[in-house]
């Protein structure tokens, strides 16, 4: 039973959207302003199960947020997949002209980069969070500023939004995850999709070799992530996610990549998430 929740941001943020849409509104969220907090949330049990972004259909994947859930040996356990809508908000009765300053997560500001070419009067500057901008605007009155958040941060903080949906791509997904510090209770007939990481040799074909045995397990490979690793350089370990029918189907090709690949490790075995 998940009771507790860490989430990188505040109330408003698009953690604490999937955190209700995921669980339920009734699930008390953990607030960190960093992923680092998150996690250090989830292993001193401080929560039952936390929420980490992973990727983003425009901006790509988050990459030390695998290498986190990599080094703390967390285990995926669900997925889910949030349409961002970016919106720039301020104090009432301001229009874009009045602001001067924005702050924002960097994976926002570059979200939206477009938008901010047409108004180049505005200083960009990164900051930790989306919805934590929004409720300093808020507590401090600032006038001038403004914040790139969700229409939620908006209704919490009472700020108005003076741009809507101002990413470049209007269709812009981001893929959540929700980890725990034990491997995931989903029946082997719901798994159907699953994340791993191994390494390869430095040999003609090691990589190949192991991508054959996914296809002919009848796995479909959905998405690759190569992550150098710190201790030996130029070698990399590879993030695979795999979806499949049939969890046995992954079962027989678990059982050979343990033995092909390189330190293989599973990350997680789940239901995917609905996009």
């Amino acid at each position: 039973m998940i009771k507790t929740v860490a989430i990188q941001g505040v109330r408003g943020s698009f953690h604490h959207i999937v955190s209700q849409q995921f669980f339920d509104e009734s699930v008390d969220v953990i607030e960190c302003l960093t992923f680092d907090g998150v996690v250090d949330s989830l292993i001193t049990k401080s929560c039952d199960a936390a929420i980490m972004a992973l990727e983003n259909s425009i901006a790509g994947s988050i990459i030390p947020n695998y290498a986190l859930i990599d080094k703390f040996g967390l285990h995926i356990v669900g997925e889910h997949y949030l349409d961002i809508q970016h919106n720039l908000l301020a104090l009432p009765n301001q229009i874009v002209k009045d602001i001067k300053e924005v702050y924002s997560h960097p994976m926002a500001l570059l979200q939206c980069k477009e938008f901010f070419k047409l108004h180049p009067h505005i200083k960009l500057v990164e900051d930790k969070d989306t919805a934590e901008v929004a409720q300093r605007i808020q507590e401090k009155q600032l006038s001038g500023v403004g914040a790139i958040a969700s229409v939620k941060a908006a209704e919490i903080f009472e700020l108005d939004i003076l741009a809507r949906s101002i990413q470049t791509i209007n269709h812009n997904e981001t893929r959540f995850v929700i980890v725990k510090r034990v491997n995931s209770e989903v029946a082997e007939n719901d798994i159907n999709k699953a994340s791993i990481k191994f390494e390869a040799d430095h040999k003609r074909g090691s990589l190949a070799a192991i991508l054959n045995v996914m296809s002919d397990c009848k796995l479909n490979l959905t998405k690759i992530q190569s992550l150098p690793i710190v201790e030996t350089p130029w070698k990399y370990a590879f993030f695979v996610d795999i979806t499949f029918e049939v969890y046995n189907d992954f079962k027989k090709a678990k059982s050979l990549m343990d033995i092909m690949a390189l330190n293989f490790k599973v990350l997680g075995e789940y239901k995917k998430g609905k996009k």
